[in-house]
């Protein structure tokens, strides 16, 4: 984001009707704006049994937001759930300042992170299908792009085409994702073929998932105190204590109520948790709503189809947590700090411990008859130390799971 530019004026509104906690969701929301270069200068709510089919909130209120407009000269109104097209409407007919919802704020983010083909193409299929219910109604709204917030990223010209035209432009993006996903399935069964173990890096938007990525492997992605800092997938490979290695890779962060087109749109990049050998979830331990944030990766996760993976919670960021985040003991998990790099040893053994056993390290005595049998153990794993004698040769080995009961004949010190 560009920090020469004036950030917009915000006001967050919000209508509680006792379906989710309003107060945590703005202060996610106010976070959200704040990424998005916006100000927030003021929140207005609500409480009532049901939204408004027309305005959303009731008229009373609709009035008291109008009038804190103009009072704090806020440019916009974020509302923390979806808006119909008519909602929209007619809430900027009354306040005179434009208005977006919680999902547009989210998709105006994406544009802007977004920086792979495939993430670029991803973020404008949910803009798209974002925009296409919305089409009948938007009128005050077009004439105030003018840009900012909610009206950045592909697509953004594409507002006054018509149904059949964003259908088709659907159809295409939804092609060319369709065959970007085949690659990407096929790089799996590739790594499954070669056995390359692999572990998602998951958790919550702002965990610390590429500083630790950073931090392990050099990677170099965007690590910013901001949500969703990135959005692109990366793999980095690192070697365990074991001698093994295994393809670390970083996954899109989750939020809380995150649209379900942003879920749908960014399946394949996701996919790539629901086919790790390992779940790694990072936890900001110093966050008080970490809990709940648990639970919110959770249910992704299980909606993902990865609750049959191993999993480690990896509890960052403990060198500025007040208190102990309490993980139950049945499950596994490490303390670390990202940024100051420490309880990588733990998490590493941890990982090893978690992982499949593809191979193991072995101590071999291979009489020079069997030379063969070392080429296969040179191709499918790792010579350690090596020492010839007058009867074969000696080794310590990384041995691959398929070949280990041929090399077992061979093992000393059993």
């Amino acid at each position: 984001m560009d920090e020469s530019k004036p950030k917009t004026k915000v006001i967050l509104a919000a209508v509680d009707t006792g379906e989710y906690d309003v107060e945590r969701s703005l202060l996610e929301l106010e976070e959200l704006t704040k990424t998005a270069d916006g100000e927030v200068v003021g929140t207005i709510t609500q409480k009532r049994p049901a939204y408004d089919p027309g305005t959303c909130m009731g008229a009373g209120r609709l009035h008291e937001l109008s009038d804190a407009c103009e009072n704090l000269q806020a440019e916009l109104i974020v509302f923390d759930h979806e808006l119909s097209a008519t909602q929209i409407r007619n809430i900027e007919n009354i306040t005179d300042v434009r208005v977006i919802d919680r999902t547009m704020l989210i998709l105006d983010i994406f544009a802007s992170r977004a920086r792979t083909k495939e993430g670029k193409l991803q973020v404008e299929l949910a803009l798209q299908k974002y925009r296409l219910p919305r089409l009948t109604g938007m009128g005050v709204e077009l004439s105030r792009l003018g840009g900012g917030i909610g009206t950045r990223g592909p697509g953004e010209t594409k507002l006054e085409t018509d149904k059949r035209h964003i259908r088709r432009r659907i159809a295409a993006l939804e092609e060319e994702l369709k065959e970007l996903e085949e690659r990407r399935k096929r790089q799996r069964i590739r790594r499954k073929k070669d056995s390359v173990l692999t572990a998602a890096i998951v958790g919550y938007t702002n965990a610390g998932k590429s500083t630790l990525l950073n931090s392990l492997t050099d990677a170099g992605v965007l690590a910013e105190n901001k949500l969703f800092a990135t959005l692109d997938t990366t793999s980095r490979s690192i070697e365990l204590p074991d001698g093994r290695s295994v393809m670390l890779v970083d996954t899109v962060g989750f939020i809380q109520r995150l649209p379900h087109s942003l879920v749908e749109a960014f399946k394949s990049t996701l996919e790539e948790a629901a086919s790790a050998d390992l779940i790694i979830e990072i936890i900001d331990s110093s966050d008080e709503s970490a809990i709940e944030k648990i639970k919110v990766t959770g249910e992704l996760l299980t909606e993902l189809g990865c609750e049959d993976i191993p999993h480690i919670y990896v509890l960052n960021k403990c060198d500025i947590a007040h208190d102990e985040l309490c993980i139950p003991h049945d499950l596994c998990s490490v303390r670390i700090s990202a940024k100051n790099k420490t309880g990588f040893d733990e998490l590493l053994t941890a990982v090893t411990e978690n992982l499949p056993e593809t191979a193991k390290i072995m101590n071999l005595d291979i009489p020079y008859a069997q030379t063969q049998l070392i080429n296969r153990i040179r191709e499918n794993g790792k010579i350690i130390t090596e020492e010839y004698t007058d009867t074969g040769i000696k080794l310590e080995a990384l041995v691959d799971i398929k070949i280990q009961k041929l090399c077992s004949e061979y093992e000393v010190g059993k």
